[in-house]
């Protein structure tokens, strides 16, 4: 893995969420292991750079309606886990 991943207090809480929604946690963790090493994702994800309050954050989608935000610090080689839900949930 190139990446080392790490989460926020957040996501940790919405993971619990999407398990408690009946939500296939198995496809965001495949999502997260192509991205912490480094492949690009297949355009069906849509992944796409953010702005407002996720400036220098990405999301992609899990699902049509299931999002992941997350952000890559390239000189720690970090990649940091922000929020996942739906649309309603995180805008």
């Amino acid at each position: 893995m190139k990446y080392i991943v790490d989460f926020t207090t957040q996501f940790k809480k919405d993971i619990k969420l999407a398990k408690k929604q009946g939500k296939d946690t198995e496809k965001i963790f495949e999502v997260v292991e192509k991205l912490a090493n480094d492949e690009v994702l297949e355009a069906k994800y849509k992944d796409h750079s953010l702005t407002g309050d996720y400036k220098d954050c990405r999301e992609c989608h899990i699902e049509p309606d299931w999002l992941l935000i997350y952000k890559k610090y390239e000189s720690e080689l970090i990649l940091m886990l922000v929020r996942t839900g739906s649309h309603s949930d995180l805008f």
